[in-house]
C-alpha cells in the first residue's frame, strides 16, 4: 500500500507540474513564467481555475 501512495503522489506532482506549465505558455506565451508556474504546480492550477 505505501508504494503504491508513492508512485500515485510522483504522478500527481509530475502531472500538475506539466499541468500548470501548459497553462502558463498558452496563457502568457514565456517560457519564463511556464518555469516559475511548473515548480508552483498545483498551486497555479487552482489558481488559474479559480480566477479564469
Amino acid at each position: 500500500m505505501k508504494e503504491n501512495t508513492k508512485k500515485v503522489t510522483k504522478s500527481g506532482i509530475t502531472f500538475g507540474s506539466c499541468l500548470a506549465m501548459v497553462i502558463s505558455f498558452t496563457t502568457w506565451h514565456s517560457v519564463g513564467w511556464a518555469i516559475i508556474h511548473g515548480l508552483l504546480s498545483w498551486v497555479y492550477v487552482i489558481y488559474y481555475i479559480l480566477r479564469y
